[in-house]
């Protein structure tokens, strides 16, 4: 493999480990809180794909604003990711908040969560139908090159727009009180009620961050591949959970490391296999890191106290 194809591949992995990225932020963010593995959280990114969808129709097709469509389009992922939290924060208040309150085995809350993410699934087939639908195009593909490399301007967006939400999580978490407050849930639920923080709102305002990365992971992704269906979350967000547990799950760097990662493996397996392996040897050496590594790469064991 010479240089030129290389270094083409390497781009397209960041492309693809930047979606993978951003639902698995999504996945650590809940977990560290609550220890809880959202398994709904895969369609959630359907869900803001969906909304983006639809709030790009309703911007585009309003004869009465007629806006630039770089602007459109930051409306539609602003607006995505705050109606997607709400999504978020609904499926936190009504199945799983009843059942943290009753302290109820966790084996119930991660069948609650699947049972969440098909009700998403189903719920999105019955409104829009089997049907796949084409997100409009709000940015003009313009395609760069460079000694016989090319990348476009949208891979360049994804790329930066994934580093950058995670530089500002990583601030929100580390710098912020209530970033403090959600390492304090994370270390020990019991003893922070005592010390008068708010544990409701700081797991609120936990699945608002989660939702709107997953929402804002959707956006992108029909940005560069424009097409919709109602079970194109499954795949993707199970895989974006398994390189949040291969990076460490409840611990942000390695959910963003991870899912770069898994895009690295899966790109680079393609460009030297055929493309049916892919899953296969990805997934292989994933189990390889987690049978040297069973906390991840940035995770670490926890002890319990007794």
């Amino acid at each position: 493999m010479d240089s030129q194809i290389l270094i083409q591949n390497f781009l397209n992995a960041l492309q693809w480990g930047s979606f993978y990225a951003l639902i698995a932020l999504g996945y650590t963010l809940v977990y560290g809180v609550l220890l809880l593995i959202n398994f709904a959280h895969g369609d959630i990114f359907m869900v803001g794909a969906y909304l983006g969808f639809f709030f790009a129709i309703v911007l585009t097709g309003n004869s009465l604003i007629h806006l630039p469509l770089w602007i459109v389009f930051i409306m539609t992922v602003v607006l995505s990711m705050i109606a997607t939290s709400f999504v978020g924060v609904t499926l936190e208040r009504v199945a799983y908040r009843p059942l943290r309150r009753k302290g109820t085995n966790r084996l119930y809350v991660v069948i609650t969560a699947l049972m969440c993410g098909l009700i998403l699934e189903n719920g999105n087939l019955a409104v829009f139908g089997a049907s796949r639908r084409s997100f409009p195009e709000l940015i003009e593909k313009t395609i760069y090159s460079f000694g016989g490399i090319t990348i476009s301007n949208i891979k360049i967006m994804v790329i930066v727009t994934a580093f950058v939400a995670f530089i500002v999580l990583e601030m929100i978490i580390r710098k912020t009180r209530i970033g403090m407050a959600m390492r304090a849930i994370s270390y020990d639920r019991v003893a922070v009620p005592l010390m008068g923080i708010p544990v409701d709102r700081i797991i609120v305002f936990t699945f608002v961050l989660g939702s709107s990365m997953a929402a804002l992971a959707g956006v992108l992704f029909v940005t560069a591949y424009p097409v919709l269906e109602p079970y194109m979350g499954a795949t993707i967000g199970w895989k974006a959970f398994i390189a949040a547990v291969v990076g460490g799950i409840g611990e942000i760097r390695g959910a963003f490391v991870g899912g770069f990662l898994l895009g690295f493996i899966e790109i680079f397996v393609a460009a030297f296999f055929p493309s049916t392996l892919r899953d296969l040897i990805a997934f292989s050496v994933l189990l390889v890191l987690l049978s040297v590594k069973p906390t991840g790469l940035f995770g670490f064991s926890r002890s319990t106290k007794i």
